[in-house]
């Protein structure tokens, strides 16, 4: 028997060490016996073998192990471990979702990727005491699998400006001056409040809109088990008890008149269809010069400017984007920050010159929340892409290009009229509302999102792939066929 005691910290690392040397022993699943460090071995437990030679699993196979070592029972090393062992002698496996053991690996797989969304969504840090001026930040966190290194990146990327630890019952992830560290410790819930608590709370009751309370939806976004994290949960049964009698308030109320139009801010907006005929084909020029001044929806007011795309009028290919960036938006050109560095390499690995291409993005100027001194992006909703279709139809009826190549769901949907499943329908050949055909791929930026080494690695020979047929398009239009 096989007992193999793995660590709190770094645990997938250590368990594919250790299935492999078993497997390449040929020891059975029911010989082995996973679980952590301090936790009771079997008393016949073995030396692990070493093991000899190489193991042959698919791509996938790595992508879901992942996914199943943090399962808090232990069950999930277990699956992992037997699936790896079958899989040397039918490699086909993992095709198979009928199979018992397949099927109940993408149950946990769900579970744990519903459970790291959990902790993404619920984390709240309050702010505690440190030496001298400087600032610091805590949170308290209980996941249901152990997700910690899963999620640690994330957080390291979205308050990369900031120190922080986030307290989980037996880990703390600490932030601070820029290094992450993870350490195995066991800790309680915190007790006490800070300001940033009762300021949320105040706000979040009143943003409260008793006639949209769904409580089974509420529910089931914001389990009861969430709440203890959450400051503005205390607010939530008061709220609900005073829903009807603040409902049957607004109903009796009626609805509100309008200001009298003298009384109105006038705000400039752009009329549904603007300046139809003031931009002829061939002058990008004069369409760049329009939309300098465009206030079409709300993202105008806080961005630096407009950021047009750029590149020849008569290119055989047109690029989109999502949106500008930070770096975009300072330098009023697209493509200039750490995603469109990264698409440039990848491009001319692809053997694809951008200075060939136009760049542009679905919309034009940049949207985010501000966060101490940094500016985080936010995606662009509905109306807005919408609001910014007119200025990108322009744009591609102008250059008039052989092949347009949507980079991201918000550009797919800007292209195609439809923003969902960009993974299943990356690689494909799609067309516009006038017919014009559209590569589908991913956008740079979730190549530089992915925390996992291994997935960022294939899914950028991916995104490297979908850059080749691009030039094989070019070069043979009737190579791809929408």
């Amino acid at each position: 028997m096989f007992a193999p005691r793995l660590p709190r910290i770094g645990t997938y690392a250590a368990w594919r060490d250790a299935a492999r040397g078993l497997a390449l022993a040929g020891v059975a699943p029911s010989a082995v016996d996973w679980g952590l460090t301090g936790e009771t071995r079997s008393m016949f437990d073995a030396p692990l073998p070493a093991g000899e030679g190489q193991l042959l699993v698919p791509k996938a196979f790595l992508d879901l192990t992942r996914s199943l070592i943090p399962e808090r029972s232990g069950r999930g090393m277990a699956l992992a471990y037997a699936l790896l062992h079958r899989l040397q002698g039918d490699p086909s496996l993992l095709g198979n979702r009928a199979d018992a053991d397949v099927a109940r690996a993408h149950e946990i797989a769900k579970s744990i990727r519903r459970d790291i969304h959990k902790m993404h969504a619920f984390v709240r840090f309050r702010e505690i005491a440190v030496e001298g001026d400087r600032r610091a930040f805590s949170a308290w966190f209980e996941p249901d699998h152990r997700i910690e290194e899963e999620t640690a990146g994330f957080f390291a990327d979205r308050f990369g400006d900031m120190d922080w630890q986030i307290v989980t019952p037996e880990v703390v992830i600490a932030h601070v001056a820029g290094q992450l560290s993870l350490e195995a410790v066991p800790s309680v819930r915190p007790d006490g409040d800070d300001a940033l608590e009762e300021l949320w709370t105040t706000y979040y009751s009143n943003i409260f809109n008793p006639a949209r309370l769904k409580p089974a939806a509420m529910r089931a976004e914001m389990p009861r088990k969430y709440w203890r994290n959450l400051p503005e949960t205390r607010a939530i049964p008061s709220l609900i008890a005073g829903a009807r009698g603040r409902v049957s308030a607004m109903q009796a109320a009626g609805p509100s008149l309008p200001a009298p139009q003298s009384l109105r801010r006038k705000v400039p907006t752009m009329p549904e269809h603007p300046l139809p005929d003031a931009a002829p084909p061939g002058d990008l020029a004069t369409l760049r010069h329009l939309a300098s001044d465009c206030t079409r929806c709300p993202l105008y007011g806080p961005a630096t400017q407009v950021v047009f795309g750029e590149g020849p009028a008569d290119a055989r290919l047109v690029i989109v984007g999502e949106q500008p960036g930070d770096r975009e938006d300072i330098e009023g050109r697209p493509f200039v920050g750490p995603a469109g560095q990264l698409f440039d390499r990848i491009a001319a690995e692809a053997g694809l010159d951008r200075s060939t291409a136009y760049v542009t993005n679905a919309v034009k100027h940049f949207k985010f929340v501000q966060r101490g001194k940094r500016r985080i992006h936010q995606r662009p909703n509905t109306s807005e892409v919408s609001a910014c279709r007119w200025w990108l139809d322009r744009e591609v009826t102008t250059v008039d290009p052989d092949l347009v190549v949507a980079m991201g769901a918000t550009a797919m949907g800007a292209l195609t009229g439809k923003a969902t499943g960009l993974l299943k329908r990356r690689g494909g050949i799609e067309t516009t509302a006038d017919g014009r055909p559209v590569l589908i791929t991913v956008h740079p930026s979730y190549l530089l999102r992915l925390p996992d080494p291994q997935l960022r690695e294939r899914e950028t020979e991916l995104f490297r792939d979908d850059l080749v047929r691009v030039r094989s398009f070019l070069e043979d239009p009737a190579s791809l066929r929408p």
